[in-house]
């Protein structure tokens, strides 16, 4: 007699073209990261679906808090093509799958019975970049647009020092700090402080300041 695969729960969150299989059953189809969020914790599927963007990054904010709250679920992330600081920031946050959001039908649903059934699960260029990450010793650096200096001040924002803090463990004048925050806003393209520090924080930085 041959062996059934199991049913797979999953909840969908802005993806275009969903798979079709008896294999699969959708619990929820959402277009809204924030209520993803919502469905995931109140119907616990095996499998959460979507996207995450920058420059907002709100699908590493949900990423983190659904493996937080409902460890049972694995998050499979989307991200656009070749983007590298994007996919290393959704493991980073919990995701247990990397799938460029150009994938087609198939290839998602495989990836989906791959992280339900409990493997790592990488896109063909996402893991041909972390075959290349292992064998070089040039570490990947979210926000790759700033300076050396710029991301370690972001870096000791984002884990909660203050502006006197970072210049006194960096022993730097205060201005000079607050001019390479100012850099910062900048090149990021944003003026709101705690946009800046969520999305360093939703990057993974902050937290070994």
């Amino acid at each position: 007699m041959p062996i059934r695969t199991p049913v797979v729960t999953v909840v969908f969150a802005g993806v275009a073209e969903l798979p079709v299989s008896s294999e699969l059953e959708v619990l929820a189809h959402t277009t809204d990261d924030r209520d993803a969020l919502a469905r995931a914790t109140a119907l616990r599927p095996d499998v959460l679906v979507l996207p995450v963007r920058p420059p907002g990054f709100d699908g590493l904010a949900v990423t983190r808090e659904v493996a937080s709250r409902v460890p049972g679920t694995a998050v499979l992330v989307l991200t656009p093509p070749g983007d590298d600081e994007t996919w290393v920031a959704a493991m980073r946050a919990g995701a247990r799958g990397v799938l460029a959001g150009t994938a087609g039908p198939e290839d998602l649903l495989r990836a989906i019975h791959g992280v339900a059934a409990g493997a790592v699960v990488f896109g063909e260029h996402a893991a041909n970049r972390l075959y290349g990450l292992l064998n070089t010793a040039r570490p990947i650096q979210v926000f790759p647009q700033l300076t050396s200096r710029e991301h370690e001040v972001l870096d000791l924002l984002a884990g909660g020092l203050g502006i006197a803090d970072v210049a006194r463990r960096l022993g730097l004048a205060t201005k000079t700090v607050r001019n390479v925050v100012s850099a910062v806003h900048a090149k990021v393209g944003t003026d709101d402080r705690e946009t800046l520090l969520g999305q360093a924080r939703n990057a993974g930085l902050g937290r070994h300041s």
